[in-house]
């Protein structure tokens, strides 16, 4: 007899009580990001068909514009967690600046922001390789019954209640956690639900993957210079495979089911580093120490960072947890 796959509906129910706010608000707003992840998955997966068979021009029929797919994201993302009645701020990476939401009662009574990254990856859509989406979420600081301000959205890492992320490739996954471990969640396309397919999942303690954009390695700091060379010197279980999709949420995921690290450093081209801290790095942060693995800059851990701008950006390794110790030693020993 085959055991019943859980659907991510029925695990944030019986979930609920692991989490120590109110959990009825944060499962609602999970089931919006599901949601608008379904909505986004059957645009992905149709992006290639769209240009093959789609509009001629960049206008279409109705003379509407064709939308990018990283906009699309944005907005129904955005739209879904609006319609839902659930948050009261909503920063995105495609936003200059951040969006404040009133509840349906006017009172501004929601207690939760959310910051996202509609579309990691984009670049490679045109490619068929996979992309993502990554959101982070904060219970607000400002009086409830108030607009909320920047500072709801300048919190530390170390704030979060959740964070996530979804990955629209062969099989489009949801992965996420409240701070009570890692879960991941498959789409069955033909019904529409996500199952549990990856339950606790957590980082091997070593790996032996390096994700890192090898043509910038002249630009890197001398003690990721230094660990890159370590990776490939030919000694113990080295050297390392190489594997850079450019992709932060599959290199992440790919490293986190198999072991490896991921660098994205600082150099001259981007002096603080290129991701940015609120939609990419801290939520990757929290999920990855939530799976036994570590996320640092270099020198400091990830989500003790405090943030000083929306779009802010920091150098960003991330990983199993003695291949992250091993740079840290590397930079300091410079």
């Amino acid at each position: 007899m085959t055991h019943k796959k859980q659907t991510l509906g029925e695990f944030i129910i019986e979930n609920q009580s692991s989490f120590k706010y109110s959990s009825g608000e944060l499962s609602s707003l999970i089931n919006s990001i599901r949601l608008a992840a379904k909505v986004v998955n059957h645009e992905v997966n149709k992006a290639g068909l769209v240009d093959i068979i789609g509009a001629a021009g960049d206008t279409n029929i109705q003379g509407e514009d064709q939308q990018k797919l990283d906009v699309y994201a944005n907005e129904k993302f955005i739209q879904t967690m609006t319609n839902r009645n659930i948050v009261c701020g909503i920063a995105s990476e495609e936003e200059d600046d951040f969006i404040s939401i009133n509840s349906q009662d006017e009172n501004h009574q929601n207690k939760y922001i959310v910051l996202i990254d509609p579309l990691d990856g984009s670049s490679n859509i045109d490619v068929n390789v996979s992309v993502g989406t990554i959101f982070s979420i904060y219970r607000r600081v400002t009086p409830v019954g108030t607009p909320v301000t920047l500072k709801d959205f300048l919190q530390k890492g170390n704030q979060q209640v959740a964070a996530g992320y979804v990955v629209y490739g062969t099989s489009t996954m949801l992965v996420y956690t409240t701070g009570d471990g890692v879960n991941g969640f498959t789409l069955n396309p033909a019904i529409g639900s996500f199952y549990l397919s990856h339950p606790n999942m957590e980082f091997p303690e070593d790996g032996t993957i390096y994700s890192v954009n090898e043509g910038n390695y002249f630009d890197f700091p001398q003690g990721i210079k230094n660990y890159i060379k370590y990776c490939q010197k030919e000694e113990d279980d080295r050297p390392y495979t190489s594997r850079y999709i450019g992709s932060l949420v599959s290199d992440f995921h790919r490293n986190m089911i198999k072991g490896g690290i991921y660098l994205y450093p600082q150099g001259s081209k981007n002096p603080n580093g290129k991701l940015r801290l609120l939609y990419e790095c801290n939520p990757i942060a929290f999920l990855a120490e939530q799976a036994k693995g570590k996320a640092s800059d270099g020198f400091t851990r990830i989500m003790d960072i405090e943030p000083t701008e929306l779009h802010q950006r920091v150098p960003f390794i991330c990983g199993s947890r003695n291949m992250v110790d091993k740079v840290e030693e590397f930079m300091i020993n410079v």
